[in-house]
């Protein structure tokens, strides 16, 4: 297999996992998100939404959300959990939105699946003149022993990887992203960093018994640094990257 067709497969791999996604994912703190879009936005399109992990912290009275998810499983999921958003099936780069109806779009922890050329016209395109595009990773604290071996376990994600390597490059018509990052800690059981590891592509994607391995030796890990009642410290730096529609796009 080919690293094109190995890295589509781990991009369309989520859905049969959409519970452990759910379970494991951590949402996004609040400051972050905040940042990420205004709260006076009234429309917001979030793509790649998966389970809701984003769309769930954008809820606002008076607010319409249209969730866009290419995978009708986490879809589903998504509805079940929040029923008064707008669930479509779409991609980053086919938004089935009419031109000019958002105030925001929105990638959380999906943008570094898309092709960035036809995404950044399509995001273009459903946004209004000034309107935002926000893009917003969680991504562990390896400068934190343990998380760094958690990694080695683990493998770095494609997520990891490109925020490690900068981050988005947008291009017209937006301006350049204002990048800022905020630190903070999720606190979680031995089943919920399973569930998150169970949730990455990579693993979705490995043999079973290499997924059995992986799995036994993140056990063992977590019950080395838990607390004594259980309790999980996993320190997490969100990245927000925001960008502004120019007034005559």
């Amino acid at each position: 297999m080919s690293e094109q067709d190995s890295r589509k497969k781990r991009a369309t791999s989520f859905g049969a996992q959409a519970s452990a996604y759910s379970a494991g994912r951590p949402g996004y703190p609040a400051r972050a998100v905040a940042r990420l879009v205004a709260p006076d936005v009234m429309v917001v399109a979030d793509v790649g939404a998966g389970t809701g992990k984003l769309t769930a912290s954008l809820l606002r009275p008076g607010r319409t959300i249209y969730t866009v998810e290419p995978d009708s499983a986490m879809l589903d999921t998504l509805s079940a959990q929040l029923p008064s958003v707008h669930g479509l099936i779409g991609t980053a780069e086919q938004i089935p939105l009419a031109d000019n109806v958002c105030d925001a779009v929105t990638f959380g922890q999906s943008w570094h699946w898309v092709d960035p050329l036809v995404a950044v016209a399509e995001a273009a395109r459903v946004l209004r003149p000034g309107g935002t595009l926000g893009l917003i990773w969680n991504i562990r604290d390896e400068t934190v022993p343990w998380v760094a071996q958690l990694t080695e376990i683990i493998a770095a994600s494609e997520a990891e990887v490109f925020v490690a390597q900068g981050g988005p490059t947008l291009g017209p018509p937006f301006g350049v992203p204002r990048h800022e990052t905020f630190d903070w800690d999720r606190r979680l059981d031995i089943e919920q960093l399973l569930a998150m590891v169970n949730s990455r592509s990579q693993i979705i994607t490995a043999t079973e018994s290499e997924r059995a391995d992986i799995l036994e030796r993140v056990r063992r890990l977590g019950a080395e640094v838990a607390d004594s009642d259980g309790t999980i410290v996993l320190p997490y730096r969100t990245h927000v990257f925001r960008a502004t529609l120019d007034q005559t796009g």
